[in-house]
């Protein structure tokens, strides 16, 4: 691994977002690194000039070809849908916030526009490679963008968090990570999990929970038999996704020294609660006190809480302040 991102050199360019996503989203400049293999696109905001910046909070989204932005624009005003859930007046001024696109996906798009998924994107899938190209972004901003940065934030959710305890065991300027909604074992066992809770609380009987479960290891002999396809799908993920996303993440988390926020929701619908308790029990195994471990009794995957009448109130701003608080707090 060091040795694949030892060998990078790379070009870095400012260019604009042509057309309506850039109209609108004019709050982001935006970056490329262009290498031999590769072409990055990364995106900044900051309330203020980045030569006065101190600070960088980077994102990682979760899984999924997804553009980061969809907008309409209409009489009405604008419709806007995104896989980033945060509301920018909450980031400090002293922060830039950094996005990086994932390979050959569009910053942004036409909220009713047909994107259509390229192979390429496929082809590269996976964790080392999102682990490789955001660790490209970290070392462009802080010799392009913010030279003398005091705190060096880095953030993932749901597969974003597998990223960020990858990334742990590569590079050693970041100062603080924010693990959210991911669990400590493999994501195979995530679903053998969730078939035990259905037999635990009588959706299914036990009989079906064995059956469900063995029909489960056959898929899964199938995905790891295939590696590379990405013509094979299963929980709509390539057999390659699911092969390059395999490693329990607690094996890289224990790696890592810098401080460490976890943060979950007791009703994750994505990734088992007891999952997630595998990395304290880890962590105080192995008397390491670099983590904060917090669970969010009453919240989802997303970080929303379901009301009494079937709507959601998004909570995701106060797991944000939570996690705000505990860096300035921790060294």
């Amino acid at each position: 691994m060091k040795k694949i991102i030892a060998s990078i050199t790379f070009l870095f360019f400012f260019f604009q977002i042509n057309g309506q996503c850039n109209k609108d989203l004019n709050m982001y400049k935006h970056y490329q690194i262009i290498t031999e293999m590769d072409t990055i696109n990364y995106h900044i905001y900051s309330k203020r000039p980045l030569d006065s910046i101190s600070n960088i909070l980077l994102f990682i989204p979760g899984s999924g070809a997804f553009p980061m932005f969809k907008i309409d624009r209409n009489q009405e005003g604008m419709t806007m849908v995104s896989t980033v859930p945060f509301d920018l007046e909450t980031i400090p001024n002293e922060y830039a916030f950094v996005l990086v696109s994932k390979k050959d996906i569009p910053f942004c798009i036409k909220l009713n526009e047909e994107f259509s998924v390229p192979d390429n994107y496929y082809k590269n899938e996976g964790l080392i490679n999102r682990t490789v190209r955001i660790n490209s972004v970290i070392n462009s901003v802080l010799k392009n963008n913010i030279k003398n940065a005091n705190k060096i934030v880095v953030l993932g959710h749901s597969e974003g968090s597998d990223v960020v305890a990858k990334l742990g065991t590569i590079n050693k300027r970041i100062t603080h990570f924010g693990y959210w909604s991911g669990g400590g074992n493999t994501q195979f066992f995530d679903f053998t999990m969730f078939i035990r809770k259905d037999v635990i609380s009588g959706k299914i009987t036990e009989k079906q929970g064995i059956q469900k479960i063995d029909s489960l290891f056959t898929k899964f002999g199938e995905i790891i038999k295939k590696p590379n396809s990405i013509t094979d799908f299963w929980e709509d993920n390539t057999y390659r996704r699911w092969n390059m996303f395999s490693e329990p993440p607690i094996e890289n988390l224990l790696k890592i020294e810098a401080p460490i926020f976890v943060a979950i929701g007791a009703k994750d619908q994505a990734v088992p609660i007891e999952s997630a308790y595998l990395i304290p029990v880890e962590f105080i195994r192995h008397k390491k006190e670099n983590l904060k471990f917090k669970v969010y009794p009453e919240l989802d995957h997303g970080f929303e809480k379901e009301l009494d009448n079937g709507e959601f109130e998004d909570k995701w701003n106060v797991v944000f302040m939570d996690f705000l608080d505990w860096v300035n707090s921790t060294e």
